[in-house]
């Protein structure tokens, strides 16, 4: 990953930087192996993730064909 300083700018670089590695979700994985995790609670973890997008796919499609107002 790179982030190019322009007119000796340091902080808006870091700026971007910080953005760049929250999108692709290092933080979020530093976090994650911050401590150890049990292998049950790692698929417990993943398997209500896979719940949560499929819910939210599912409202989205349902929005979209109209079906769901808001």
């Amino acid at each position: 990953m790179q982030v190019s300083v322009r007119d000796n700018n340091v902080d808006q670089a870091l700026r971007a930087l910080k953005k760049k590695l929250q999108r692709e979700g290092v933080y979020r994985e530093m976090k994650l192996r911050r401590f150890y995790e049990k292998p049950s609670e790692k698929k417990a973890r993943e398997q209500a993730a896979a719940v949560r997008r499929a819910r939210k796919l599912e409202r989205k499609r349902a929005e979209r064909d109209g079906l769901l107002k808001r």
